[in-house]
């Protein structure tokens, strides 16, 4: 009886999260649309993403593709819902990869302090002052265009500011009395750190987190302008958006569908982000 009890409370005090600022609620229906949407579409569509239709060609909006065709015959709609496929994929796994870096380098170079602490971050302010989007250009050249490359470039040069906003939290934590009774049971460093410090951290980083994704997507989507990003046969909103430059005067749905869908995302991505801030630290 309790256990439905407290599964009603956890789910009504969700609800009432979710209802009580419009911004996080707005931007959560227009990701989870958008998430559907590319999850089924591709499914339930008669067109493939690959095949095809020289004699078709680009054809514009109609009853029968609703985003029109590309310059090969290629339903747009079904290519844009692929494109987000791949776009939200890299926004994750290239945020986990900042998360899996900055979160541990921040709670250890909080949680040591002294000159650790002041070594570590001297570290960081010196690898700020590098160009970031450019050390991936030059990763993704040298090393080739590999997407799990890209995951891991772009998440590798993400990582420097939730380090210092873990580092800041873990100094504030790390002479808390929970924490203090902790190191008297005899717990380990690493211990303390992974079981009692990180996980009171979670706050910072659920909106971290938030505003990562769209900066990783939009990362992406540049390198894929300028042919760097993800390659063909695979198409991100990137991708799709450079290919539709070229036909922007001739065939300006095959630009302005991926963008617009690019643009909604990230707007929605960035309500979420706001919102959960605002409930995080409603003072700001």
């Amino acid at each position: 009886m309790n256990t439905n009890q407290d599964k009603r409370s956890r789910a009504l005090q969700c609800i009432t999260f979710m209802n009580s600022n419009i911004q996080l609620r707005t931007g959560t229906i227009i990701l989870v649309f958008f998430i559907v949407c590319a999850l089924l579409v591709p499914i339930v569509s008669s067109y493939s993403f690959y095949k095809n239709d020289l004699d078709l060609g680009p054809v514009s909006p109609n009853a029968a593709h609703l985003f029109g065709t590309d310059d090969l015959g290629r339903d747009m709609l079904v290519r844009c819902m692929w494109g987000l496929r791949i776009s939200l994929l890299i926004g994750i796994c290239a945020t986990s990869v900042s998360l899996f870096i900055g979160v541990i380098y921040g709670a250890i170079a909080g949680y040591a302090g002294g000159r650790a602490d002041m070594l570590m971050m001297r570290i960081v302010d010196m690898l700020y002052a590098y160009p970031f989007i450019f050390f991936v250009i030059i990763l993704m050249v040298v090393f080739g265009k590999n997407i799990f490359l890209l995951f891991a470039a772009l998440g590798a040069v993400q990582w420097l500011t939730i380090s210092r906003i873990v580092r800041g939290q873990v100094l504030s934590l790390k002479n808390r009395d929970f924490i203090k009774a902790a190191r008297i049971s005899g717990c380990s460093t690493l211990k303390i750190i992974f079981l009692h410090l990180i996980p009171n951290c979670f706050g910072p980083i659920i909106v971290y987190t938030a505003m990562t994704v769209p900066t990783v997507i939009m990362e992406e989507s540049f390198l894929s302008f300028l042919g760097l990003g993800v390659q063909a046969p695979m198409a991100s909103l990137g991708s799709l958006i450079s290919d539709g430059v070229e036909y922007m005067e001739t065939g300006a749905w095959i630009l302005f569908f991926p963008g617009a869908i690019l643009c909604l995302v990230l707007f929605s991505l960035n309500f979420i982000a706001e919102g959960l801030r605002q409930k995080i630290d409603p003072a700001r």
